[in-house]
């Protein structure tokens, strides 16, 4: 029973018909969570006894640093998906989230280094948090790259969760940079497995603000997904049938 549904994942056309379902539930709970944890955050919760509202940029940060990684995580896991099990949706998945992964990754970079000047006097410096997700972002372009410079299908597939899969070496090294060196950057006051180090009325506007940014990867995804998987399947029967229902009710598939 398990492994009939796991090749259904392998379905584009299984995969069309249930992501259609998950996408608006997906969409309006990041738009309602991350409109709440917005306010919640900066017009609710109590200033930093050392930063002032200057931390008030963690919740952006944060979520986006989270998801620059599991974003990754992601890519490496359609990557082995893809090469051991030959599907295509895998390869799909990956080269449709790697956009998105790399927007994280730079908004992270970013809000980290505005977060950094009243806190470190300077916009950047080479810790070793900070090079790691820097790292971490040329990684994401070149998966990219990769996808766009090999024209065919399989040897792109393949080039793709190869880094994918390589790179993923650099997560571990991102999460415990500031344990295993001497760096400026602070140690995590925020895990989704260990009590935060910042008061509720702080850490639960967090709290939203990361649920609702994940939910905003996966729609996104999903609608990068869907319509790369009609670009791939246009020929297919199915298609064409989903499109000719399309015309005849006057919308688009």
């Amino acid at each position: 029973m398990k492994w009939t549904f796991f090749h259904k994942l392998g379905s584009p056309k299984w995969f069309y018909e249930i992501s259609g379902r998950w996408l608006p539930i997906l969409g309006w709970a990041a738009v309602l969570l991350i409109l709440a944890g917005t306010v919640w955050g900066l017009v609710f919760a109590p200033q930093d006894y050392q930063q002032g509202n200057s931390f008030r940029i963690i919740y952006i940060h944060v979520p986006a640093a989270f998801l620059a990684q599991s974003g990754y995580l992601l890519l490496a896991i359609a990557g082995v998906v893809s090469l051991v099990w030959k599907m295509k949706l895998a390869d799909i998945a990956l080269k449709c989230a790697a956009p998105v992964g790399a927007w994280m990754t730079f908004i992270a970079l970013v809000t980290g280094s505005i977060w950094g000047k009243p806190t470190w006097g300077t916009w950047w410096v080479w810790d070793a948090r900070l090079t790691s997700m820097l790292i971490l972002l040329f990684l994401y372009f070149g998966i990219i790259a990769l996808g766009q410079a090999i024209s065919n299908r399989d040897s792109s597939a393949k080039a793709c969760a190869v880094l994918a899969i390589v790179g993923v070496i650099n997560l571990p090294i991102i999460k415990y940079s500031v344990e295993w060196w001497n760096t400026l950057h602070q140690p995590a006051t925020f895990t989704l497995t260990e009590k935060p180090a910042m008061p509720a009325q702080m850490w639960l506007p967090l709290l939203v603000m990361v649920v609702g940014f994940y939910c905003f990867f996966g729609a996104v995804v999903l609608m990068r997904m869907r319509l790369e998987v009609l670009r791939r399947e246009s020929r297919t029967s199915w298609v064409r049938t989903l499109v000719e229902q399309s015309i005849g009710r006057g919308g688009s598939a």
